[in-house]
């Protein structure tokens, strides 16, 4: 399946590519394209959107808390994981969401470092699929009980 988005990603329209091939749609094609083309590809290449306005996946809120886009795939496929929702509390933070993470921070800076080096949004997405990798496992040991909680308190 086709599954596109608005280009220049960072944190959350890296997160959500990394979450579909890992938990969703092991065969996933990407696309990346400016913005004001996202639903017109959509529509012409068959491809499902998100994390743009417009989207069925997307940023949303509950209450006073809001809600990116990676947390928006959790819930429509029913992904309980308890180590995917303690990485989806890092990707919240990491893409402007409030509170403090080291671990938030951190992917904020590798991510941005990312993206500069990058040719091109899929070279992006290539280079940091091992770093969410790392950081799934991390969530996993964390809560497996091995690894020590964030020195933020977090």
């Amino acid at each position: 399946m086709k599954w596109v988005t608005r280009e220049r990603a960072k944190v959350d329209r890296i997160a959500c590519p990394w979450l579909i091939q890992r938990f969703i749609d092991p065969g996933a094609e990407f696309l990346y394209v400016p913005k004001e083309q996202v639903a017109e590809v959509a529509r012409t290449q068959s491809a499902i959107p998100y994390d743009t306005p417009e989207a069925e996946i997307r940023h949303f809120r509950e209450g006073d808390e809001e809600f990116v886009s990676f947390d928006a795939l959790l819930r429509k496929f029913g992904l309980s994981d308890p180590a995917l929702l303690e990485l989806a509390k890092i990707v919240r933070v990491a893409d402007g969401g409030s509170g403090e993470s080291a671990e938030a921070a951190g992917l904020v800076a590798a991510a941005t470092g990312f993206r500069e080096i990058a040719k091109d949004d899929l070279e992006n997405q290539r280079l940091q699929f091992p770093l969410y990798d790392a950081l799934y496992a991390f969530c996993r040991s964390r809560v497996d009980g091995r690894a020590a909680p964030s020195p933020t308190g977090r």
